[in-house]
């Protein structure tokens, strides 16, 4: 123990006596581990980011969407007949076991209303059971019920972007807003959800009960007036979520009368999975900045190896004469493998505080969210010493090695 500090000692008083070139020496080091936890923290945060967002559409969440169909050899787009109903909601909830619950859906832009101030949404026709598959909650006020599905009640659930917009800082709960010339009283506003993976502002909307969206406000299919723009289906677990595609699809090829070879006329989307996928890349993305980061602590790590060599060959005589009174290879060894380690941990801490100012900054004047974890600072600081073990040593076994005499003889 008492070898050590002494090494350590001779260590610190040998760098400090070419103190530009020793802190020239660590920048490699300082700015490898600097932009290891910057990347890493900005790979972080988007990884938090993502996730976020998945969890803001709510919990195992399925789309079915109307599909394309043919007409005449003619292939229309997706979307293009309300092949959906509201019938169709309810037969998947009383047959699939796989399924927790439907919410039918009818949407399209409109322009509300309050005072002297408008705004141009989007108004969703939906049911009460909405707030459970979207995992959604209420800042203000309480969510329309089946009663007030059942009377198509001129009640309205607002986004908090509409609160604001409308509103302002006051609570709009109990206020009358104007909807395409249609007076609708406010009954509370939606927690904020912030924007989807998709980048859609999700508080950016208008919740009225379905009958009241299709008979007042967008209007109803002349065709069929139960038809919906899309059906969003919750698993019971995100395991059955694929069960439950399967027998969505299978009902609603029977109800929808499809022979067997025939296209669907409807699309099913597991949004977990689509997600999930937008992680993965975001984790890749984070891996990959931490990859590149590193790079830079190799080459510091060659600076350092570069640095420790000129030192041999400056001290040769110095070197010689300490093996000439009697000091051992490992003695020698250590002296110059302390000098190397001590300039990357140096630099290491000093790095440690420049990536966290960076991420800060970062976060600040990018308006990116970054995420440090304390394990990122401790593998970049662990590496960091690593690389001057690693780099330190050929420097450190060539001094170790050298002849007495042709030390003491070196010029």
């Amino acid at each position: 123990m008492n070898q050590l500090v002494s090494s350590v000692r001779i260590a610190l008083r040998a760098l400090r006596v070419n103190r530009a070139r020793s802190a020239l020496t660590m920048l490699g080091i300082i700015i490898g581990v600097a932009a290891v936890i910057a990347m890493v923290g900005v790979g972080a945060g988007a990884t938090a980011r993502i996730q976020q967002q998945i969890q803001s559409i709510g919990s195992n969440l399925i789309m079915v969407l109307p599909g394309s169909i043919s007409s005449n050899g003619v292939r229309l787009g997706s979307g293009a007949v309300a092949s959906l109903t509201e019938d169709d909601a309810k037969a998947i909830s009383a047959e699939c076991s796989s399924v927790a619950a439907v919410v039918p859906a009818v949407r399209g832009g409109v322009q509300v209303v309050y005072g002297s101030n408008n705004w141009a949404t989007t108004a969703q026709g939906v049911t009460p059971d909405y707030m459970t598959i979207r995992d959604a909650s209420m800042l203000t006020g309480e969510f329309f019920t089946d009663e007030d599905v059942a009377a198509a009640a001129k009640t309205a659930v607002l986004g908090e972007t509409v609160a604001q917009n409308l509103f302002g800082d006051s609570d709009p709960a109990g206020q009358v807003v104007i909807i395409k010339n249609v007076p609708f009283t406010v009954a509370g506003v939606l927690a904020p959800k912030g924007q989807s993976p998709s980048g859609q502002d999700q508080d950016d909307i208008i919740l009225l009960p379905i009958s009241t969206a299709k008979q007042k406000v967008l209007g109803a299919n002349k065709a069929n007036a139960k038809s919906v723009s899309s059906l969003m289906v919750q698993a019971v677990t995100p395991q059955a979520m694929d069960q439950a595609i399967q027998e969505m699809t299978g009902l609603l090829r029977e109800r929808h009368r499809i022979l067997p070879g025939q296209d669907d006329d409807f699309t099913v989307r597991n949004l977990t999975e689509v997600f999930a996928a937008q992680e993965t890349s975001a984790q890749v993305m984070s891996i990959l900045l931490g990859a590149i980061a590193s790079v830079s602590l190799i080459v510091g790590g060659i600076g350092i190896m570069n640095i420790m060599l000129v030192s041999v060959t400056e001290r040769t005589r110095e070197i010689g004469l300490r093996l000439a009174v009697g000091a051992r290879t490992r003695d020698i060894m250590s002296q110059f493998l302390v000098e190397a380690v001590t300039l990357s941990v140096l630099g290491g801490l000093v790095g440690i505080v420049l990536g966290l100012t960076a991420s800060l900054l970062i976060a600040h004047f990018a308006q990116w969210s970054t995420q440090v974890s304390p394990l990122a600072v401790a593998l970049a600081f662990l590496f960091s010493a690593l690389v001057g073990i690693f780099f330190g040593f050929y420097p450190a076994r060539k001094a170790a090695y050298l002849d007495p005499i042709d030390a003491l003889r070196y010029e």
